[in-house]
């Protein structure tokens, strides 16, 4: 136990600092609440026999105990949701296609005209399976945000035929703006087309679950194609994607 200190206050710095080094490049909810969890397990760890003390003090009195085991109840609570909504992105991300499945991905930021490293790398799980699967069709989706010189479907487009893919097989969808509305114009798109049957939604593997759940409450039978994010910047956007599926979830 004389250890303990020492291991929670191991855990809260190195997750701080998971948290806080993609901070240089992206800020958002989730490195923002990691930083802020990583920090109170670190003060934890360096003031642990203070606060065992005062813990245990205030769970010798009646409001003391009430307090702590509402606390505690807040915390299961949490720990609830985290862990159902993670089994649904892993269970999701596994839920792989039959082969020539038309595909459709999800765009993300664009620098200039560049892809950022999150679309690069959905582009990359993209180029994999449009060569192994010769036959499929493919959409790509996204519109033209803030700071973007070109839309995302046309940042995809160069990329992908510029490693050699054949044009013919990419429909670009340049309207939307969410995922919703990626899904919703792809199959208007691809209706045009004269293609129907399902999609294989190729997304980051911690939103392949809400995708695919969108999907759903459209109409859409899907399933998934995952692409591996950076280890770096995984914890930042599996923490957002925890928010993004409880808003998911309250909203529908």
């Amino acid at each position: 136990m004389a250890r303990m200190h020492w291991w929670i206050m191991a855990v809260g710095a190195v997750f701080f600092l998971w948290f806080f080094i993609p901070a240089f490049v992206v800020v958002n909810i989730g490195n923002i609440t990691g930083m802020a969890v990583s920090a109170l397990v670190l003060l934890y760890g360096i003031f642990y026999r203070q606060v065992q003390d005062v813990a245990g003090r205030l769970w010798q009195t009646r409001g003391g105990r009430a307090g702590l085991s509402a606390l505690g109840m807040v915390l299961l609570f949490i720990l609830l949701i985290v862990t159902v909504e993670t089994a649904g992105m892993i269970r999701s991300a596994a839920n792989r296609a039959p082969e020539n499945t038309t595909a459709v991905v999800l765009g993300c930021s664009v620098k200039g005209e560049r892809p950022s490293r999150v679309l690069n790398e959905r582009l990359c799980a993209a180029y994999e399976y449009l060569n192994r699967n010769p036959k499929a069709v493919c959409v790509l989706s996204g519109g033209q945000g803030d700071g973007e010189e070109i839309s995302e479907a046309e940042c995809m487009y160069r990329y992908l035929t510029g490693r050699g893919i054949d044009g013919a097989r990419l429909l670009l969808e340049d309207r939307s703006t969410t995922t919703a509305e990626n899904l919703q114009y792809s199959m208007e798109l691809l209706q045009q087309h004269g293609i129907d049957g399902p999609i294989t939604i190729i997304t980051s593997e911690f939103h392949e679950y809400r995708a695919n759940q969108t999907a759903k409450r459209l109409g859409i039978t899907s399933y998934s194609t995952p692409s591996r994010t950076f280890f770096l910047y995984l914890p930042t956007f599996y923490v957002r994607e925890l928010y993004g599926i409880l808003y998911y979830k309250i909203s529908k």
